[in-house]
């Protein structure tokens, strides 16, 4: 079971490294195979066509990127988990999110394959709801907006950046990602009260 396993991560790797470079037009089954150094028959042992080995790549990439963000996920701390979102796409290794953006275009066509972004997507979204739901309670976050909607707002902008980033690598600079993160946290930190201080107003019903 755990050579299968193995085997089996094996050829995903390779099919998201040829999906990154090609595709997913150029990305055929021979071409996952030969990147992996083995027969088409091998791939079709794990992957019965295409269609199935591009599902389970993006459920591997959503599983990478919820280990990724998942880390101290009982902390309230939302700028680390953009950090570690940036950090992700300005790995050594672009593939994982490069390949995820090639497939983002190819689900619209698919609705079988979009399923899979909307279930995994709506995962996501909604822990980042909570984290900062919890951080409404403890007066951390501003809580005049509800937490799902701060969520759906930051998740947007952390994608936009991810997809900005390989056209713009100049903006994205540690100087530059610094301010931006401070920006993001100045947005969803509760208003100023009068006296100056950083407060939190009662929630909104």
């Amino acid at each position: 079971m755990g050579d299968r396993e193995a085997k089996r991560a094996e050829l995903l790797k390779a099919a998201i490294a040829v999906i990154a470079q090609e595709g997913f037009a150029g990305a055929s089954l021979r071409k996952v195979a030969q990147h992996a150094g083995c027969t088409t028959g091998a791939v079709t042992y794990y992957f019965a066509n295409k269609e199935e080995m591009v599902i389970a790549v993006a459920e591997s990439l959503f599983d990478q990127f919820d280990a990724q963000l998942g880390k101290g996920q009982d902390r309230i701390d939302v700028r680390v988990g953009f950090q570690r979102w940036l950090d992700w796409t300005n790995a050594d290794d672009p593939a994982p999110w490069l390949a995820g953006f090639q497939l983002l275009a190819y689900a619209r066509h698919e609705p079988a394959f979009a399923a899979v972004y909307q279930r995994r997507y709506a995962r996501y979204r909604s822990a980042l709801a909570a984290i900062l739901a919890r951080g409404q309670d403890r007066g951390l976050i501003r809580n005049d907006i509800a937490a799902d909607l701060l969520a759906d707002q930051l998740s947007a902008m952390g994608d936009g950046w991810m997809m900005m980033f390989p056209i713009e690598p100049e903006r994205f600079q540690p100087a530059r990602v610094k301010a931006l993160l401070d920006a993001t946290i100045a947005m969803i930190a509760p208003p100023p009260t009068a006296t100056g201080k950083v407060g939190s107003r009662g929630k909104v019903r």
